[in-house]
């Protein structure tokens, strides 16, 4: 009896199971990931960063952040561009590389080693489909010969700049141009994570064309227009297509994006976007739609511009289904760059730096706090502000926790996972924060204290700052009560001035800021240079490149 009764017993316990187990909410896929990055756009040039002192409207950004967390202490680690496009790949601080200051410089050699870790290649190896359209500006393996390398350089620079113009080129020229553009170039982004490439790789500099994977998309054979190398266009002469034009190059971006987006929303594997845009850094070359849109100039325009890409990428992944399961990061490489324009700007009431001092390049905060906005619908709650400590380094600790994976010893030593917060959690994950300004100076974040270990800004004003006496040569700043780093108060608290170069040291010389074993920095770090009065302003170690 009690056999035959087990046995529709049993099969009603199989059936709730089952029941059961179809109303159950299955487990989320893995979430597409977009990251856009825009280049030199300042904390106060978003309009929901800067209410009251910001004068560009950027709807498609402050919906964004509408629709999701906005947070108001990301940094990057640099104030100017290659070093922080480094750190966000590799989760890595720059400066434990050779680049010790400035930026990786015209027909350089990669910057990431080829074995090192970057957010792509980790998604990558987790079934994602990974593109990269935009600006690369961390070197290439040019397939240029040393003999034929005169032929690449010498041009001149940028036209009433004070040095002569090249304006024609010889036979020669165009023999070895069509050479080298007809290879393959190694080094970019197809070999450092990405399936795809497509980009400029550094608008303002040569070569004139687009690149797409590792090849450029025609082959350059005259010398850029004179009339581009005007005053915030392009910056260096050199190798064009014919009729090159600087607007053509943020709208092929954008369409590329959206037909990448169209074209992997049909897939079944999820799929990884990184968008580093090329603007609204120089050239500041906007389209006629937007020209005089602001009445605040140029480069104002070119911000209204780029929020109007943001509109068109965030559209399309509306338009193709999967707005909804997919995780859309936008942030900045750095503040608002002060030679186009910023004191003009200032005068007629827009402060692209915000509440903050100094500007890209600077070690204030102006050079590196930075908007940074996350939405993930179903994981983080719209209209939310987040005020913790964070990087963009953190990305790496980040798509590893949303994936499950756990990270090698090797990489991502610097990063750690914004997954807390994201999900509404309202405490620190990283204790400390070093950024750089452009010409090495480095500065520490710890809670609200924030230390310089050097005297001046370090960007393109230099600006030193006031000190009552000569010692110490620190500055010390508590954001906590002094957002605008107004008073140094490095001579009245030099026991936390002890305190934090201490921990700096640490940071430095242990290879990682996160928990693990000990790694090795790829050079001998001198990050007390700037300390010493007779250090400044001599040049950092490694190789120093115009930032412009």
């Amino acid at each position: 009896m009690r056999t035959l009764l087990a046995f529709p017993i049993a099969l009603l316990i199989l059936a709730c199971g089952q029941l059961f187990a179809a109303d159950a909410p299955k487990l989320s896929p893995k979430p597409n990931i977009i990251v856009i990055l825009a280049d030199d756009l300042g904390y106060g040039d978003v309009q929901c960063y800067n209410p009251q002192r910001g004068k560009i409207p950027t709807p498609h950004i402050d919906r964004l952040a509408a629709q999701g967390m906005r947070f108001t202490d990301a940094h990057t680690s640099s104030g100017v561009c290659s070093p922080t496009r480094y750190t966000l790949l590799t989760g890595r601080y720059h400066w434990r590389t050779r680049l010790q200051s400035g930026i990786v410089g015209y027909l350089e050699r990669p910057l990431i080693a080829p074995d090192r870790l970057t957010i792509g290649s980790l998604l990558k190896q987790h079934g994602y489909r990974t593109g990269m359209i935009g600006k690369w500006h961390l070197g290439w393996d040019w397939p240029i010969a040393p003999e034929q390398r005169p032929l690449f350089t010498g041009f001149g620079g940028k036209v009433g700049g004070g040095g002569e113009v090249t304006t024609s080129i010889s036979d020669a020229h165009r023999v070895a141009w069509k050479e080298v553009y007809a290879k393959p170039i190694g080094g970019g982004p197809v070999t450092r994570g990405f399936d795809t490439y497509f980009g400029t790789d550094v608008p303002n500099w040569p070569p004139y064309c687009f690149i797409e994977n590792d090849r450029t998309v025609g082959i350059p054979s005259e010398l850029l227009a004179p009339a581009r190398l005007v005053k915030n266009q392009a910056s260096i002469q050199g190798p064009a297509l014919k009729d090159w034009t600087l607007e053509g190059i943020l709208p092929a971006l954008t369409d590329r994006a959206c037909a990448f987006i169209e074209r992997s929303a049909k897939q079944a594997e999820p799929f990884f976007l990184y968008m580093p845009l090329t603007s609204p850094h120089t050239p500041l070359a906007v389209n006629k739609e937007w020209k005089g849109k602001s009445g605040l100039g140029d480069y104002a325009d070119l911000v209204m511009e780029t929020d109007a890409t943001v509109g068109r990428v965030l559209a399309a992944l509306d338009a193709s289904g999967t707005a909804d399961k997919t995780l859309v990061i936008f942030t900045s490489d750095n503040g608002c760059a002060p030679y186009i324009g910023a004191k003009d700007m200032e005068a007629q009431g827009h402060f692209p730096s915000g509440p903050l001092r100094g500007y890209k390049a600077d070690a204030w905060e102006g050079g590196h706090r930075v908007p940074f906005i996350a939405r993930w619908p179903g994981v983080v709650k719209p209209g939310t502000r987040c005020a913790q400590l964070v990087m963009q380094a953190d990305f790496m600790a980040t798509f590893a926790d949303v994936l499950g994976a756990k990270l090698p010893p090797t990489a991502g030593e610097d990063s750690f996972s914004l997954m807390p917060l994201l999900r509404g959690e309202d405490k620190s994950i990283r204790q400390h924060a070093i950024s750089h300004a452009m010409n090495g100076l480095p500065s520490l974040r710890q809670g609200d204290w924030k230390i310089i270990f050097g005297q001046v800004g370090g960007g393109f004003g230099g600006g030193a700052a006031k000190a009552e006496n000569a010692a110490p040569r620190a500055q010390l700043y508590n954001l906590a009560t002094d957002l605008g780093e107004t008073k140094n108060l490095a001579a009245e608290k030099p026991e936390l001035v002890v305190e934090l170069t201490a921990v700096m040291e640490k940071l430095v010389s242990e290879g990682r800021s996160t928990p693990g074993f000990k790694q090795a920095n790829d050079v001998s770090v001198n990050w007390k240079r700037f300390l010493n009065p007779d250090a400044e302003p001599k040049k950092a170690p490694g190789k120093k490149a115009k930032a412009k």
